[in-house]
């Protein structure tokens, strides 16, 4: 049953009111004395208007085209010829007479659908064939039921920020730009949260009763959006899969976002649903403790997955860089995604402390060239002992799960299990603790490294990205901490002589 809230009911009243006539049009949309404002403020029909440069009212029916197609087949043939959208006028099956499926008045297709009912859903593969309606049935269940789907879906449609029409499961048409041969930077897929920080700067993370002085603010955040800013501020072509609300802070997100050079084109833009939020306390050594507040309709979806934009994101990467803070069903299939590509890019993948079931995912490890992450991360994804630090035992699970490089980090310091080279690598002395942005500038910097050599990584490359790691120094903006090449590559001298 679709639920029938009062957007829903107000879009579904003005579809069925638009079928007098010709049916639905840009120029009827103009010219109507129906109020059509609820049906043009409609998130999928303003992100279509913006991508597309044209107005509200040109966006509708190409919209409202890809939506019908989708529907299931009675549903569809009712949207179609009612609001006269001319989806089977150039391959129309045999014995159908499109110029009288469509014609000029309402009345004249509604009697032409209800004669020619059988043989429409029989041209469709529809099993078992209904029997011929008559055009009183017809505009009673058929007709509501078909205009309440295709309303709740222009009322609850996710869109992607770059998509010149909704993306719904294999019918998306996003687009995502091939890369530039003429460009030589690494193109570099990031799969992971953005969210609103609210940052807490205190002298130090009180316990239980406890107070502390400290200040406060806000900037956009989370896993996925501080990767896909670290890459790009090493120089990399960045674009960024994840999911933000149709509010103000998602607003935001997408504009710092294209303010870094991320592409946003694949960013799910979620309707009716506020962009998530996580408190960062950040102590005065640079240690912290986060607060996530997800909603759990601002998420990415298996089926978001089958969109072949995102497929060719994936296909056409040098590097992909993955948070396991995604459902386990997600992760499987970009996983299963991934392995099946005739060239793999590089993966690299931080793992999550609270990740669901990871055995799930342990048929698809082979396809992790290096997993970055602390020692808890790494533990709870080969369900190891959580006691010990991570060490030879733990490296050693998952390096047998098919993972190429473990690579353990934690206080500016990374120790690294691979064919090429297990070592600790320890940085010049640092003046905070910690930050709560190593991780994310060592993965960057990291595939900074190897997507141009297409090698393993060897030891100056894992220094390299430590050096980056002592560069975020920073108790305020976890992204704005990022470094460039420039003070990396100072970092890294310092760290060389030193040892």
């Amino acid at each position: 049953m679709v639920p029938q809230d009062s957007g829903m009911v107000a879009v579904r009243n003005i579809l069925t009111r638009l079928c007098k006539r010709s049916g639905l049009s840009s120029d009827r949309l103009r010219s109507t004395e129906i109020d059509v404002l609820p049906l043009l403020d409609l998130l999928a029909v303003r992100q279509y208007a913006r991508r597309a440069g044209v107005d509200r009212e040109e966006a509708v029916l190409p919209l409202v085209r890809d939506l019908a197609r989708s529907l299931e087949p009675a549903h569809r043939l009712v949207v179609d010829a009612e609001l006269s959208l001319g989806l089977l006028r150039e391959n129309p099956p045999a014995g159908i007479d499109p110029d009288r499926l469509y014609a000029a008045d309402l009345g004249e297709r509604r009697e032409y659908l209800a004669a020619r009912w059988a043989v429409l859903h029989e041209a469709l593969g529809v099993q078992p064939i209904p029997d011929t309606l008559t055009v009183r049935s017809l505009r009673g269940a058929p007709e509501r039921r078909a205009f309440t789907e295709l309303a709740a879906q222009l009322a609850t449609a996710s869109v992607f920020d770059g998509a010149h029409v909704v993306d719904f499961a294999t019918s998306a048409e996003a687009v995502v730009a091939e890369p530039d041969p003429a460009d030589s930077r690494g193109v570099v897929t990031v799969i992971g949260d953005a969210v609103i920080d609210h940052l807490y700067a205190v002298d130090r993370i009180p316990g239980p009763g406890g107070t502390t002085r400290g200040g406060y603010g806000e900037h956009p955040g989370g896993k996925g959006l501080t990767r896909a800013v670290a890459a790009a501020r090493l120089g990399l072509r960045v674009r960024l899969i994840s999911a933000v609300g149709d509010d103000d802070a998602g607003d935001r997100i997408l504009e710092y976002l294209r303010s870094e050079r991320v592409d946003t084109e694949l960013v799910k833009v979620v309707p009716y649903a506020p962009t998530p939020v996580t408190a960062v306390i950040v102590a005065g050594t640079g240690a912290a403790s986060t607060i996530g507040c997800k909603d759990e309709r601002i998420r990415l979806s298996s089926q978001d997955l089958r969109s072949d934009a995102i497929r060719s994101a994936l296909a056409t990467s040098d590097a992909v860089l993955l948070t396991f803070e995604q459902p386990t069903g997600v992760i499987e299939r970009i996983m299963a995604e991934l392995r099946g590509l005739p060239r793999r890019p590089l993966v690299v993948v931080h793992p999550a402390p609270r990740l669901d079931r990871p055995q799930y995912l342990y048929q698809h490890l082979g396809v992790v060239d290096y997993l970055v992450g602390g020692d808890k991360d790494l533990q709870a994804l080969a369900m190891a002992d959580g006691a010990a630090s991570c060490g030879d035992q733990t490296a050693t699970r998952l390096r047998a799960l098919g993972v190429g490089a473990v690579c353990a980090i934690k206080d500016f310091r990374c120790a690294v299990w691979s064919e090429q080279v297990s070592d600790r690598f320890q940085p010049f002395p640092t003046a905070l603790d910690d930050s709560v942005g190593a991780h994310a500038a060592f993965s960057a910097a990291l595939v900074y490294r190897l997507v141009s050599t297409r090698r393993p990584a060897a030891r100056n490359d894992y220094v390299w990205a430590t050096a980056a790691m002592v560069a975020t120094q920073s108790i305020g903006d976890v992204p704005g901490a990022m470094p460039l090449v420039s003070e990396v590559e100072r970092i890294f001298r310092l760290a060389t002589e030193e040892h």
